[in-house]
C-alpha cells in the first residue's frame, strides 16, 4: 500500500504543495484576518474559533490522509508539543484553583488553540503561503504605524475613529468612553484609548516589516521602516515596548548593517528619544520616572516600575504558599488581597487588585507553579533544538517569525498577561508561525 503522504503526491511535485487541500489554501487570510481584527478583540476571537472548528472539521472528514500535504511531521510534532507546554500547565494548576470555575473554563476553552496552531502553522508551511503571511502582517504592521503618525499629528487615528462610527452605527454604541479618551497620555493607534497596547504590539510584530524594508529596499528600507516605527512605540509611551524594539533592531539589525552601522541606529535612536522628550510631556514623565530607578530606594524602584515592584512581591508570596501548580489559570487578582505586601497603601495602578503578574517567569510561576514553568521551559528547549538541527535556508526563511517569538517571551522585561485570550492568542500565534515555517514541508529534513 503507498503510504497516504505520498499518495495524493502528484508526479514531479516532490514536496506535495500542489496537494495541499483547497479549503486550507485559505489560512493565510485567515490568519492575517484574525491579526488585522485585533483592535476588536471579540471580533478576532471568533475568526480564530471559526479557524480552529474549520480544521477540526476538515481533519475528521478527510481522516487525517491529508496530513502530510498541510504539515511536515515535525511541524506537527513541534506545533503540538509547544501548545501542550502552553495548555498542560492551565490543566493541572486548575484542578486546585482559587477559582475553580474559572480555571477550569480557562483550561476548557484553550483547547481550541491546539487545531488553530495547525491551521496557521499550515499557512506557512509552504513557500507561496509564507510569502503571503509574512508580507501580509509587515503590511498590517506598517498600515498602523502610519496610522499612528497621522494621530500623533492630527489627534485622531483614522482606523480607529472608521472603526468606531461602524459600531456606533450597528449597536448604538462606542468602543471606549468619555473617560478613557479624557486620561489618554500616550499613542493609542487603531486599538484606541480603551485598549493601550499599541506599543507592545508593534514591537513583536515588528519583525515581519523590518524583514521586508530589508528584502525589498535594502538597507535604506530596513532604516526607513526602523525609524517609522520606532517613533511610534516611543511615543506610544510603554517602556516594556521600548525593550522589546531594542531587542528586535539589535538581532535584526545586526544581520542586516552589521555591528559598525547598527551602533549608528541606537546613537540615532538616543537622539530621537532626547528629542521627541522635549516635544512629548508625557514621554518626558516616563523617561523621568524611570531614572527613579538610579535611587537605589525600594521606593524608587518601585516608583519606576509604575508599582510593579509591589506586584511582583504578591507574587513570589504566591509561589511561596502554592509552589507546585500556583493559583490558577488568570487567579491572580482572587489572590493578589491576601498577598498584597502593603494592603493599606493605595497602589500605583488605582482601585483594585493587580490582575497578572505583568512578568512572564513570575506570571507562569505564580499562576501554574513549578510544574507549569518546566513545562514551559521544556517547549522553549524543544524549540531551539529545531532551531539548531534545521537546515540553513529553513532558518532563514523563519527568522522572522523565531525573532518575533523570542522578544515577545524575553524574561528581562515586563510582559501583558500570556495566560489571557488576547496576549495568550498573539504569542501562540507566533509559536505556530515559527514551526510552520522552520519545518516547512519544503524545507524540513527528510528524517
Amino acid at each position: 500500500m503507498i503510504p497516504a503522504a505520498t499518495a495524493d503526491k502528484p508526479v514531479g511535485d516532490p514536496t506535495g504543495l500542489s496537494a495541499t487541500p483547497a479549503g486550507w489554501r485559505w489560512a493565510p487570510w485567515w490568519v492575517l484576518a484574525f491579526v488585522a481584527l485585533w483592535p476588536a478583540p471579540g471580533v478576532a476571537e471568533v475568526v480564530m474559533s471559526l479557524g480552529a472548528l474549520f480544521a477540526i472539521a476538515h481533519l475528521l472528514l478527510a481522516r487525517f490522509r491529508h496530513g502530510g500535504a498541510l504539515l511536515s511531521p515535525q511541524a506537527w510534532a513541534l506545533t503540538s508539543v509547544l501548545f501542550f507546554a502552553y495548555w498542560l500547565p492551565e490543566l493541572i494548576a486548575a484542578l486546585d484553583a482559587i477559582d475553580l470555575r474559572r480555571a477550569l473554563g480557562e483550561a476548557a476553552a484553550d483547547l481550541r488553540y491546539l487545531p488553530f496552531l495547525w491551521w496557521v502553522a499550515s499557512a506557512v508551511a509552504g513557500p507561496r503561503g509564507r510569502k503571503l503571511t509574512f508580507n501580509g502582517l509587515a503590511v498590517i504592521v506598517m498600515v498602523w504605524t502610519v496610522d499612528a503618525l497621522i494621530q500623533a499629528i492630527t489627534g485622531a487615528s483614522p482606523l480607529f475613529w472608521l472603526m468606531d462610527a461602524a459600531k456606533l452605527a450597528i449597536d448604538g454604541r462606542r468602543h471606549c468612553d468619555a473617560n478613557d479618551y479624557a486620561l489618554l497620555d500616550r499613542l493609542s493607534g487603531v486599538l484606541g484609548p480603551c485598549n493601550l497596547k499599541l506599543g507592545v504590539v508593534l514591537a513583536s510584530l515588528s519583525p515581519f516589516a523590518l524583514h521586508q524594508g530589508g528584502q525589498r529596499f535594502g538597507r535604506l528600507g530596513w532604516l526607513s521602516t526602523a525609524a517609522l516605527i520606532g517613533i511610534v512605540i516611543l511615543l506610544a509611551g510603554s517602556r516594556a515596548s521600548w525593550i522589546t524594539y531594542g531587542l528586535v533592531l539589535l538581532l535584526s539589525g545586526w544581520r542586516t548593517l552589521g555591528w559598525k552601522r547598527l551602533f549608528g541606529v541606537f546613537a540615532f535612536g538616543a537622539v530621537l528619544l532626547l528629542a521627541l522628550s522635549m516635544l512629548s510631556p508625557q514621554l518626558h514623565e516616563r523617561i523621568e520616572r524611570t531614572t527613579h530607578a538610579l535611587t537605589a530606594d525600594r521606593d524608587g524602584v518601585d516608583s519606576a516600575l509604575s508599582g510593579r515592584g509591589r506586584i511582583w512581591g504578591a507574587a513570589w508570596c504566591m509561589v511561596r504558599e502554592h509552589p507546585f501548580n500556583g493559583v490558577g489559570p488568570r487567579g491572580f487578582r482572587e489572590a493578589f488581597p491576601a498577598c498584597d505586601p502593603a494592603p493599606t497603601e493605595r497602589a500605583a495602578w488605582g482601585d483594585g487588585p493587580a490582575f497578572h503578574a505583568h512578568q512572564i517567569v513570575l506570571e507562569i510561576l505564580s499562576e501554574t507553579g513549578a510544574f507549569g514553568l518546566l513545562m514551559w521551559l521544556a517547549g522553549i528547549a524543544l524549540a531551539r533544538r529545531a532551531w539548531r538541527y534545521a537546515e540553513p535556508a529553513a532558518r532563514d526563511a523563519a527568522y522572522p517569525a523565531m525573532l518575533a517569538l523570542l522578544v515577545t517571551v524575553f524574561p528581562f522585561n515586563t510582559h501583558l498577561a500570556f495566560y489571557s485570550t488576547f496576549w495568550g492568542g498573539a504569542t501562540l500565534l507566533l509559536a505556530a508561525l515559527y514551526a510552520g515555517s522552520l519545518l516547512a514541508r519544503d524545507l524540513a529534513k527528510n528524517t
